[in-house]
């Protein structure tokens, strides 16, 4: 059975009365990664341009070949936008940023 520490708890702005449990590691690698890769202006990037920025920052262990990580790209900016710690700029396409550093 896994450990509990093995999961976390994620939230997604557009559902805030929905929680998600997924797996810690996948979590971290790529909130690590994504803020490590997003600008704090507001210009920001669009999500293919953060996923390909990103890409290189990522384990080939917990993501093989960058396997999953379109998924894991927008599970973790749905749960850090609902945290406030990245936000999109106006317009269209939609293009993320830094609000907070972690």
């Amino acid at each position: 059975m896994p450990d509990a520490d093995d999961k976390i708890t994620i939230g997604n702005v557009n559902h805030p009365d929905h929680s998600e449990r997924v797996d810690r590691a996948k979590y971290m690698a790529m909130r690590d990664a994504l803020m490590t890769i997003l600008p704090a202006e507001p210009s920001g990037l669009t999500v293919a341009e953060a996923k390909e920025a990103l890409l290189p920052h990522l384990s080939q262990d917990l993501f093989p070949g960058g396997a999953k990580a379109g998924w894991w790209l927008k599970a973790v900016h749905l749960d850090l936008e609902s945290k406030k710690v990245i936000a999109r700029a106006k317009g269209s396409p939609v293009r993320l940023f830094r609000v907070l550093e972690e």
